[in-house]
């Protein structure tokens, strides 16, 4: 499977409550402490603010990704991308930060937030890559390893008012 093959395969689509087994199936793969089916079902029945889409390969029928975001106040905060390991390094992380970022913009939000794991140097340098910045730590944020949690923020230079 070639880089180009992918990306012209995959389509980033919204999210709805019916891909939840699939999101979950993904979430356990890809993290340690994973979220529940719970966390997922009050997310997409509950949670006004919640929204998600799924990176979805066309030719095998399946959704190989996903990524979540909450509209707060006017920020969006980035909850979870995830991406199964052999879709990665295939600009599949990357589309579904493009189209969470067009999400927020839509929604005139300022920016976009997140946190992530010190040691994942990978997924830092995929936010960065967008214009995401370093803006401060959470000590012990993760509690399997008491990992620090960089928190990282992108501002839309039109919406910030002088």
């Amino acid at each position: 499977m070639t880089k180009g093959k992918l990306l012209k395969m995959v389509t980033i689509i919204d999210a709805l409550e019916k891909h939840i087994d699939d999101i979950l199936r993904i979430e356990i793969s890809c993290f340690d402490i994973p979220w529940s089916r719970s966390d997922f079902e009050r997310e997409f029945k509950s949670n006004k603010f919640a929204v998600y889409v799924i990176a979805y390969d066309d030719e095998k029928h399946k959704i190989v990704g996903y990524g979540g975001m909450w509209h707060v106040v006017n920020e969006g905060h980035i909850t979870n991308i995830a991406v199964l390991k052999e879709y990665r390094r295939r600009g599949i992380g990357m589309r579904i930060v493009e189209r969470l970022e067009s999400i927020a913009k839509d929604k005139e939000m300022i920016g976009l937030t997140l946190e992530v794991r010190r040691g994942n140097q990978e997924a830092m340098s995929l936010y960065r890559k967008f214009g995401f910045i370093i803006s401060g730590i959470r000590k012990e944020y993760y509690s399997d390893t008491k990992e620090d949690a960089v928190i990282m923020w992108k501002y839309f230079d039109n919406n910030i008012k002088t």
